[in-house]
C-alpha cells in the first residue's frame, strides 16, 4: 500500500480474565508502520495502541498514512485493535449470540465487551508482542478506555493521549444524556442558522413519514424518530455540512406525487442501520454503569425535553442516544431484543475505574476537550480532568467530537508534545 506496511496480528484471549477456565475469543490486531522505515528500524520502533471510538466499532481501516496516523507513523509502529466483538476479532451479534440457550446467558456473555475487559485484552497482547509500556492513544471510547487503562494497568501505559473521551467516573447516566439533549438542541439550532431552508424540510420530512410509508433498501418502513437519528452528522467538525448535502437530496416528484428519493433513503439507511456495528446499541449505556442499571437513561430523559419528540411542531435531529424502540424497527437489532431488555436492567455492573488510582497516576497523560462536544460534555470531561493527577488538559473550541478526522496531524502531535518528559504537569 501507498507509504505503509500493514501486518496482521490475531491473539487467543479469554473471555473471563478472571476465570482461567474461561472459553477463549480471538481479538485481530493490524500493525501499521511507514516505508519511510526499513523493516528492521520499524521492528525497533515503541509501540503505540490506538483505541477507537464505539462501543462496538472496528480499528481503523486505512491505505496510506494520512492525519493523526501519518504523525504518529513517524515515531511508532501503530497497533490498531479490532477491541473484542468487533471486525475480525470473534463476533458478538445476532447470529452467534442465538447459540447461548436464553437472554440471561446472552448478556451474562455480553458484561465481558466493555472497557475492563479490552483493557486486559490490550495488556496480555504488549505482553505476548515483548512491548515495554506503550503509548496508549483513545479518540471518544477508546478515551473512556484509556482511563480504565490508568485505572487498572498503568503500569503497561508509557503515556496517554485522549481526544474527545473523558468519561464521568461516577454517577448514572442520566446526566450525561441531560447534558448531551442540551448540547444536540445547541447544535440543532446552530446548524438551522446556517441552513435556514433546512428547518421546514425536516420537519417536513418527518411528517411526510408520518403520512406516506417509505421503506428503507432493507425493506423496514422509516419512521420519522429514526429519521432523526441523522443528527449523528451534527456531532461533525466539517462533516455537519453534510447533513445539508443529505437533506436536499430528500424529495423527488413521481407520478404518485413527491416521495422520498431513492439516494436519499440510500443514505439514511447507512447512517441508522446498526447492523454493522450491533453491540454499539446493545452496550453504549452501559459505559456508564458501574453497580447501577442503566434503565434505558435516553428514553427517561427524553421525557424531559418534548423538543426532540418526533411529533414536535418544529422536529429537532438526535443522534448517539440509544432507545428500546431501535429494537423494534432495526431489522439487524430485533433478535437482539430481549438481549437489550436485560441488559438495560443489570444493575451489577463492575466498576470501570478506580478514583484512588487515577487520582495518585504518574503516568504522563494529555487530553483534547473540544468546547461544543455534543457527545462528551465539557464539563463532565473537566470535573474528570480535575481527578486524574498528572492529567494536562487542552480545551479548545476549533474542533468538534470527530477533531482528529479534520487536523489529526496536529492534534496528535500536540497531545504529544505535552506529554513529553520534562513537561509541566
Amino acid at each position: 500500500m501507498r507509504g505503509l506496511r500493514a501486518t496482521a496480528h490475531r491473539f487467543s484471549v479469554p473471555l473471563d480474565h478472571a476465570d482461567p477456565d474461561s472459553v477463549l475469543i480471538e481479538v485481530f490486531a493490524r500493525e501499521y508502520t511507514s516505508l519511510e522505515h526499513g523493516e528492521e528500524d520499524a521492528a525497533r520502533l515503541p509501540w503505540l495502541l490506538f483505541l477507537q471510538g464505539g462501543p462496538g466499532g472496528r480499528g481503523v481501516r486505512t491505505t496510506h498514512l494520512s492525519g493523526w496516523m501519518k504523525a504518529a507513523a513517524r515515531k511508532f509502529r501503530i497497533l490498531m485493535l479490532d477491541q473484542r466483538g468487533t471486525g475480525l476479532s470473534t463476533p458478538a451479534d445476532a447470529a452467534t449470540l442465538a447459540v447461548l440457550p436464553t437472554p440471561e446467558a446472552q448478556a451474562d456473555y455480553l458484561a465481558h465487551f466493555r472497557a475492563d475487559s479490552i483493557v486486559a485484552d490490550a495488556e496480555l497482547i504488549r505482553r505476548r508482542l515483548g512491548s515495554p509500556p506503550w503509548t496508549v492513544f483513545g479518540q471518544s471510547y477508546g478515551g473512556f478506555c484509556t482511563l480504565t487503562y490508568l485505572s487498572y494497568a498503568p503500569e503497561g501505559v508509557d503515556r496517554a493521549l485522549i481526544t474527545g473521551g473523558l468519561a464521568p467516573l461516577s454517577g448514572r447516566p442520566d446526566e450525561v444524556y441531560r447534558a448531551t439533549f442540551a448540547r444536540v438542541q445547541e447544535r440543532n439550532d446552530e446548524y438551522f442558522s446556517w441552513y435556514p431552508e433546512d428547518r421546514d424540510l425536516v420537519t417536513r420530512i418527518a411528517r411526510h413519514l408520518d403520512d406516506v410509508e417509505e421503506r428503507l433498501p432493507s425493506g423496514e418502513r422509516l419512521t420519522a424518530r429514526r429519521f432523526q437519528i441523522v443528527g449523528s452528522f451534527l456531532g461533525g467538525n466539517t462533516r455537519v455540512h453534510g447533513l445539508h448535502y443529505l437533506l436536499e437530496d430528500a424529495f423527488t416528484d413521481t407520478a404518485d406525487g413527491q416521495r422520498l428519493s431513492a439516494a436519499f433513503l440510500e443514505q439514511v439507511h447507512g447512517i441508522v442501520s446498526r447492523a454493522s456495528h450491533p453491540l454499539y446499541a446493545l452496550l453504549h449505556e452501559s459505559i456508564y454503569c458501574q453497580g447501577f442499571d442503566s434503565s434505558w437513561a435516553a428514553q427517561r430523559i427524553l421525557a424531559e425535553y418534548p423538543q426532540f419528540r418526533d411529533d414536535a411542531p418544529d422536529v429537532l435531529l438526535t443522534g448517539e442516544m440509544i432507545y428500546p424502540w431501535y429494537f423494534e424497527e432495526d431489522p439487524a437489532l430485533r433478535p437482539l431484543r430481549a438481549v437489550a431488555e436485560v441488559l438495560a436492567a443489570k444493575a451489577d455492573w463492575g466498576p470501570l475505574y478506580d478514583p484512588d488510582v487515577l487520582a495518585t497516576n504518574t503516568v504522563r497523560a494529555a487530553a483534547a476537550v473540544y468546547r461544543h462536544d455534543i457527545y462528551v460534555d465539557r464539563g463532565l470531561s473537566l470535573t474528570t480532568a480535575a481527578a486524574v493527577r498528572n492529567l494536562q488538559v487542552w480545551e479548545t473550541d476549533e474542533f468538534h467530537h470527530d477533531g482528529i478526522a479534520d487536523d489529526g496531524e496536529a492534534i496528535f502531535e500536540r497531545l504529544l508534545s505535552m506529554t513529553r518528559r520534562g513537561a509541566e504537569a
